[in-house]
């Protein structure tokens, strides 16, 4: 077996949280949810069933619910944490790919959900 590439993703992470540019977004709060693709050598996990051999979903997830419990006042802000939290937390990974949407967002026309996407490499 040729292995082209390994990707890990978590989708629609749910977290009620209190971003936003305006004053009253840090009272009422939303909810938001986080995708994250993360692209790293998962061999070893492929090959033997071994955890320490891959990104350990629970512990990316703890990362991000951290992250985002920290006010900020734009999700672009929010995604570039996340990422980075991401990368000094897990040496593994090569490259990751994080989108951060808010539901119902504040804006003058019905609209499910506005977001920002962010990929980085190491």
């Amino acid at each position: 077996m040729k292995i082209k590439e390994q990707t890990i993703t978590l989708d629609s992470l749910r977290f009620y949280a209190y971003h936003g540019a305006e004053p009253q977004e840090a009272i009422v709060g939303a909810w938001y949810t986080v995708d994250i693709s993360i692209r790293a050598d998962a061999t070893d996990a492929i090959l033997n069933d071994n955890l320490s051999g891959t990104i350990n979903y629970a512990k990316v997830t703890e990362i991000i619910k951290q992250q985002m419990q920290i006010r900020s006042a734009l999700l672009e802000h929010v995604a570039g944490r996340i990422a980075d939290a991401l990368l000094n937390g897990f040496p593994a990974i090569n490259s990751l790919t994080v989108k951060v949407c808010k539901q119902n967002p504040p804006v003058c026309a019905p609209c499910a959900a506005s977001g920002f996407s962010l990929t980085v490499e190491r």
